[in-house]
């Protein structure tokens, strides 16, 4: 399993930069340095405290993102070093055409890496104080020093004491994100740097990541906590089952197939949605469902669930209760052409992936009028003529067939052998409710009733 969970700034996609939340203390506070850099000239020096992971490193960097007007550099190892090289650093930074209205320079954490920590801070800031007076007095240039150290923040402040002009503050700490925000943003974080898959997808579920933040101290150690739980090789699925589950939602109109896509990621094949489906429960299903064991079993199982058009179904369900009749080939061929049987088939081609769209027309109106007219009191005549269909159209598919495992029995409302396939069995479960009962909460209770007996069936939950 090779998946990413950068929790440095220096690790972070350059394409996700962009996206990280301004940490509004330290935007306002550099806009009111720019202020007064404005009006009175001359340069400014902010140090910063913050502990380790609270996430110093990407709100400097990613100052000029929030504000437009500004340039953020950061300062090598020599600049810090040697005047010379600290103004050429500057003057390349600010150029000729374009220049910035302020520089933001940045010196991160840099004590880290010096023997002499003593001399670091009066040498640096006294330099600064000359550069005010002389080489950069007409050049609005702010320098960030960023450090995990509260003394050595004093330090820093305690050097300007010949030039307090320039010292912006003197114990100013960037504290980050709420803590209420970082289980969202490691779930950001995460899903773009592992096109777009969700933690969940991997067994991570959003408890566990709200566990990782009440145990951590900063943003930067959840998302290491995080990562440790990814790494853990008994947190992932060793195997996939001989076995997948496809849940069969007949649809009738354009906010039915909204609401059933809405659980999934129709894209890949309507699989199912974990956050989609999660959303939807309310604090007691959070509270006392088993919802490790069913995300499991969700993965496990590769659970689908994929909307069908009932007027794809109407014609090959006439007369279910006479076991001869033949549906004519146009119709079978329209069903062979389904997002349905082509998952089935597993010949699943997102690149010419067509979303189902409600099309007005007399046969769709005459489709709801038989969807709603009571044949969903018969599911198991549905299920028995799909089994049909699907058998004309040269799949090995069953109906009403008992699928057993030491552990539990489910029953398939439709199952399908695939012999050459990695899972061998689709267990089909056909959700023929009324158009009234597609609904969210109906959807999301459909969803939790296969999951908890898939779960049982694989043994990851004990039946009751």
């Amino acid at each position: 399993m090779s998946v990413r969970l950068p929790s440095r700034y220096e690790d972070l996609d350059p394409a996700f930069r962009g996206r990280l939340r301004p940490n509004r203390p330290l935007v306002e506070l550099v806009r009111r340095a720019h202020q007064r850099m404005t009006v009175s000239g001359g340069i400014r020096f902010l140090p910063i405290y913050g502990r380790s992971g609270s996430g110093k490193s990407s709100a400097a960097r990613e100052l000029a993102t929030h504000l437009p007007e500004s340039k953020v550099l950061e300062l090598s190892r020599a600049a810090i070093l040697s005047e010379a090289a600290l103004l050429q650093e500057v003057r390349a930074a600010i150029g000729r055409r374009n220049k910035p209205r302020v520089l933001i320079a940045v010196v991160d954490q840099y004590e880290e890496n010096v023997s002499d920590k003593s001399s670091v801070p009066t040498q640096f800031v006294e330099r600064l104080s000359l550069l005010d007076r002389g080489a950069l007095r007409d050049v609005p240039v702010l320098f960030l020093w960023l450090t995990t150290s509260s003394e050595f923040q004093a330090e820093l402040a305690r050097a300007t004491s010949r030039n307090e002009r320039i010292l912006v503050a003197s114990d100013f700490e960037l504290v980050g994100p709420e803590r209420d925000d970082w289980a969202e943003i490691v779930e950001e974080t995460f899903s773009f740097h592992n096109q777009e898959q969700p933690l969940a997808d991997f067994g991570v579920l959003r408890e566990s990541i709200e566990a990782s933040v009440d145990g951590s101290a900063t943003l930067g150690s959840t998302i290491e906590s995080v990562g440790d739980l990814l790494a853990d090789p008994d947190a992932g699925l060793q195997d996939l089952s001989q076995y997948q589950v496809v849940m069969l939602w007949p649809v009738t109109d354009g906010h039915r197939i909204t609401r059933v896509s809405g659980f999934t990621d129709a894209r890949d094949g309507y699989k199912l949605d974990w956050n989609a489906f999660y959303r939807e429960l309310n604090a007691d299903d959070r509270r006392t469902l088993p919802l490790s064991e069913l995300n499991r079993a969700r993965l496990y199982f590769d659970v689908r669930l994929v909307p069908i058009a009932a007027a794809d179904l109407q014609p090959l369900c006439r007369d279910l209760d006479d076991l001869e009749f033949s549906p004519s080939r146009s119709y079978l061929e329209r069903f062979g052409n389904s997002h349905f049987v082509s998952i089935l088939r597993e010949a699943w081609d997102p690149t010419s992936f067509s979303p189902m769209r409600e099309r007005e027309s007399q046969r769709a109106d005459a489709a709801k009028a038989w969807y709603d007219g009571g044949v969903t009191q018969h599911p198991t005549k549905i299920g028995r003529r799909i089994a049909k269909c699907l058998r004309e159209l040269g799949l090995d598919a069953t109906h009403e067939e008992d699928i057993t495992s030491p552990h539990s029995t489910v029953r398939a409302d439709v199952a399908v052998k695939r012999p050459g396939s990695q899972q061998t069995t689709c267990i089909i479960e056909l959700k023929a409710y009324s158009t009234d009962g597609t609904m969210p909460s109906s959807i999301k209770d459909a969803i939790r009733t296969t999951l908890k007996r898939h779960a049982q069936l694989a043994g990851f939950l004990a039946r009751q």
